[in-house]
């Protein structure tokens, strides 16, 4: 008899509501619902590269969001401490907070740190405009996450995002969906070891993206005095230059000055510019001229110029 009071103790009785309630009640319990979250609740994704910027599509986004309300609710997730960290909607976040509101529409999810940054990522990488450095640590960010699920048991590589890493190398997964080659990819990815100032100059396209890859080879403190060359010379490394400045480095002869005589030379391109300023054309034209109808006149009377040298040598 005690035998039977032990067994009793362990069945597990399905409770009421369940045995009465229907499969369109329970799978309508499990799906997801956009709820409106308070804007103070919110909280930007942890490291996130995307900057948020009070720039004109902003301002349209904003009256846009005035006029007709958020149209694609944000993903978030909780926090521990806390609130909600934003998944997808960073940008609708800040233009609900230009517009006034309190609240906006948000999907809250379960989704584990490489997961959520799988989806934060490639919720932006689609933008039209992206800085160089933003698209690098998004790339680099998601390799980062794709690698550690690879690296898990194969019944924990399909993740909420329907992934399946097994057989793939984690570059091709992350190329899959991504508007970059993989070659592309992987050179994005170098420059996230450039120092600030200089990725902040790819980012102002003072340094070109093929000079910048061969730079970002180079040494931490090689890069620092690079720096300071290119201040003393007024100059930036066209691709020549950085290919040798990365030569160098590689051999170990690569020294300031070293860098300071690459950066003095002179440019194929400086070599070839021609540049005439106003005080040296103006005397020439009439005040009226706007500058377009100058250089109208300069290349028009070129061409007549190009046409009389050739007669003369066929004379």
């Amino acid at each position: 008899m005690s035998k039977l009071k032990s067994s009793a103790k362990n069945i597990q009785l399905t409770p009421v509501d369940d045995l009465f309630s229907s499969e369109e009640i329970r799978t309508d319990a499990n799906r997801e619902r956009v709820i409106e979250l308070p804007l103070e609740e919110l909280h930007p994704f942890r490291n996130h590269p995307f900057r948020v910027v009070d720039d004109d599509k902003m301002m349209d986004t904003a009256q846009s969001i005035q006029e007709h309300g958020v149209l694609v609710p944000a993903i978030v997730r909780q926090r521990e401490e806390g609130g909600y960290e934003i998944v997808s909607g960073h940008r609708r976040h800040h233009a609900c907070q230009i517009a006034g509101l309190d609240t906006m529409p948000a999907i809250i999810r379960e989704l584990d740190d490489d997961a959520a940054t799988i989806i934060m990522v490639d919720s932006n990488l689609q933008r039209e405009t992206l800085l160089p450095s933003e698209r690098a640590w998004a790339y680099r960010m998601k390799l980062e996450a794709i690698r550690r699920k690879a690296g898990r048991p194969s019944s924990e590589n399909r993740d909420q995002l329907g992934h399946n890493f097994s057989g793939k190398r984690s570059v091709d997964i992350l190329a899959e969906n991504a508007p970059d080659s993989r070659n592309q990819i992987q050179r994005f990815i170098r420059l996230t070891e450039l120092i600030q100032p200089l990725m902040d100059m790819v980012d102002e396209r003072k340094i070109a993206f093929n000079p910048a890859v061969e730079l970002s080879y180079l040494k931490q403190e090689e890069q620092l005095e690079l720096l300071d060359a290119m201040e003393g010379e007024q100059a930036t490394p066209s691709l020549s230059q950085a290919q040798r400045l990365k030569k160098f480095s590689q051999e170990g002869r690569l020294s300031i000055d070293v860098m300071r005589a690459i950066m003095s030379e002179e440019k194929k391109s400086d070599l070839d510019r021609i540049t005439l300023t106003g005080d040296k054309v103006n005397r020439y034209f009439p005040e009226s001229y706007t500058p377009q109808q100058k250089e109208q006149v300069i290349l028009k009377l070129l061409a007549g110029w190009y046409r009389r040298l050739q007669q003369a040598q066929e004379r």
